[in-house]
């Protein structure tokens, strides 16, 4: 073994002890929103506050930075040459990041947010702001520090710090040309909806629908779709979220309305489709880039994909209402298959982005992304954010929140101190789009697979082109070899119009 080699199988052992330990507090994390006494928030706080500062001086020790700095310029060959040299890069790129940070911010960063999470869920419950408004405060105080220590690009501005976390290489002023020309050409289709005369039967969506058959329903479909729960599982919280744990340990959670259907079946077939990647990741390549995803927008990607474009599918629902039928005979007996399609496809202004239609959830995106910048930036203040969401969102969808649990206490993301994260739901829409797209083309008759209920092709494909890659590539990279072309917003337009054309007599 040269030297190179054992180098490099030094720099696998600190790295994936260090992954080792940070899986640790995900589990913490995971039961903190699950299954905790509220009253264990504080010590909680001190415990993951803790394996934060750990986990940071261990993926920041001397050694480490000593072995990329050896092999930084290595040239591997082999089988796994790729791969090395991926790991390799990704590695230093997130050790530069990780050594600007001090250590007592990575462990105030990691106390505040999971006392300020419970204190969301307070806030969220009782619709009072104030409640939240003191430890938002502290959390962007918190984050402007850390876009700070890590280096504002040339050019930039402190969000792009933050952003970098998420969807490494993109700029905010990138993704706002990106959104401007997106908004451009959803208005147009949402008002052409406005104005049409038909309207979906949502009404059959809003009846008694037991929530342990909701539960078994959506479990059906998460496993059908292939989530294996034997390494994974299905649970409640506030806000659904997945937590890949590591391999064999993938958490689903969901929530649920006992007279409303769609928001815990599709909230869970999302989840699902984020498991189904944190499953597909080569499991003997944990704790490194290569066994990691490589941005959030295209772990988005993956849980819109199966949610909209598989999920909202009118073959989807050929092949799977009669099993909801069965579980629910007097609520969906009397329905048909046209009336169930239109009613989880309407096109509505709503105000919980998680329920949204896909004609109007960009928006919900676009307005969460401008409003996080300036909150960022300081050009509005905490105080002010009640009102701005509400002006904001009345301007867009033409509705105002008379909550602010219906308004700017919805998501989990800043009491979570996830500022950057909101721009990749809209990137994950357009790279699920085009990622369908050429599956569909490569796959042959995909509405046949989907209508009998054959998923396997489709995740194939999607494990052969995306989750077994890790980072090995770059999202940008990753699009292109699957698709053949850069991402764009053409496959989605075009999708949204084939779907939402015909049921609204455009």
């Amino acid at each position: 073994m040269s030297s190179n080699d054992e180098m490099y199988e030094e720099l696998l052992q600190l790295s994936g002890k260090a992954a080792l330990l940070g899986s640790c507090g995900s589990v913490l994390g995971w039961d903190r929103e699950t299954y905790m006494p509220t009253k264990g928030a504080e010590h909680r706080a001190e415990q993951l506050s803790l394996l934060a500062g750990m986990v940071h001086e261990m993926s920041t020790a001397p050694r480490l930075g000593e072995l990329l700095d050896a092999l930084r310029d290595c040239r591997f060959e082999g089988a796994d040459a790729v791969v090395r040299q991926a790991n390799v890069r990704e590695m230093i790129r997130t050790w530069k990041r990780a050594v600007c940070l001090p250590g007592r911010l990575v462990s105030e960063l990691a106390r505040v947010t999971a006392l300020a999470q419970q204190n969301w869920v307070e806030a969220r419950s009782s619709g009072d702001f104030g409640v939240f408004q003191p430890w938002l405060e502290q959390i962007i105080s918190l984050k402007r520090e850390e876009a700070s220590a890590v280096g504002i690009p040339a050019g930039g501005e402190a969000y792009d710090a933050l952003l970098e976390e998420y969807e490494p290489g993109a700029t905010s002023s990138e993704i706002a040309e990106v959104f401007s020309g997106l908004r451009q050409q959803i208005v147009p289709l949402l008002a052409a909806v406005g104005d049409s005369s038909c309207r979906a039967p949502v009404e059959i969506l809003h009846r008694d629908f037991d929530v342990s058959k909701q539960e078994q329903l959506a479990r059906a479909a998460a496993e059908l779709i292939g989530f294996d729960f034997a390494a994974g599982r299905l649970d409640t919280t506030a806000h659904p979220f997945c937590s890949g744990m590591g391999p064999g340990d993938c958490r689903l959670t969901t929530r649920y309305d006992g007279t409303f259907f769609s928001g815990s079946f599709f909230g869970t077939l999302h989840e699902a489709g984020h498991g189904l990647y944190e499953q597909g990741l080569p499991a003997a390549a944990f704790g490194t880039p290569a066994g990691t995803a490589v941005s959030l927008g295209i772990h988005e990607s993956q849980s819109r994909l199966w949610e909209n474009l598989v999920g909202r599918s009118r073959a989807f629902w050929e092949g799977f209402l009669p099993r909801a039928k069965q579980i629910f005979p007097e609520s969906l007996g009397d329905v048909s298959l046209t009336d169930f399609h239109f009613a989880v496809n309407s096109v509505s202004p709503s105000f919980i982005r998680v329920e949204a239609d896909e004609v109007t959830y960009n928006l919900h995106i676009m307005l969460r992304f401008d409003l996080e910048r300036a909150l960022i930036d300081g050009s509005l203040s905490v105080a002010d954010l009640p009102v701005a969401w509400d002006d904001r969102f009345e301007h867009d969808f033409g509705i105002r929140p008379q909550t602010a649990a219906d308004g700017c206490l919805q998501d989990i993301h800043w009491s979570a101190g996830l500022f950057g994260y909101f721009p990749t739901y809209a990137l994950g829409n357009m790279y699920a789009s085009q990622l369908f797209a050429a599956a569909s083309q490569q796959l042959g008759d995909l509405d046949r697979q989907i209508r009998e209920g054959e998923f396997q092709p489709l995740l194939t494909w999607l494990r052969t082109h995306i989750h077994q890659h890790g980072q090995v590539y770059s999202a940008a990279e990753l699009i292109q070899r699957a698709s053949g072309e850069p991402l764009s917003d053409k496959p989605l337009v075009r999708h949204l119009q084939e779907r939402f054309s015909p049921l609204y007599g455009l």
